[in-house]
């Protein structure tokens, strides 16, 4: 499974695997239709809590990002892929600006910034998942 979960990230293991899971379908590793693990077939391979994988499940379902499939489990739902992309970049946008409010009140020069962030993203691209 594409999923890996740290649980020294600061971010609860359900939030994980729910922004995990909306970035592999933003970026179509999950397409519309398809299936996604069994709720124990994702604990197991993730060693963690059923009941974890639930949460989150019903919290992607809550999100129309998921939706269920009568018999067989729970599916990557029609515009799942747009929804998620736009979220994906409100929580990158919300993010930067903590990073940049900290930049802010540390000083740190402007010029000096727009050289780590690009340094960073350089960087970011380069790297293989």
């Amino acid at each position: 499974m594409f999923l890996r979960i740290d649980p020294d990230n600061g971010l609860a293991i359900y939030d994980q695997v729910v922004r995990q899971m909306k970035f592999a379908i933003a970026g179509e590793a999950l397409k519309p239709g398809d299936l996604v693990p069994s709720v124990r077939e994702l604990a197991r391979d993730l060693a963690i809590n059923p009941n974890t994988v639930s949460r989150a499940y019903l919290q992607l379902q809550h999100d129309g990002v998921l939706e269920t499939v009568r018999g067989l489990g729970l599916s990557v739902s029609a515009g799942a892929a747009k929804r998620c992309r736009a979220e994906g970049g409100k929580l990158i946008r919300e993010r930067l600006a903590q990073v940049f409010d900290e930049a802010r009140l540390s000083h740190l020069d402007p010029d000096d910034l727009r050289k780590m962030v690009s340094t960073e993203l350089e960087s970011a691209l380069k790297r293989k998942d």
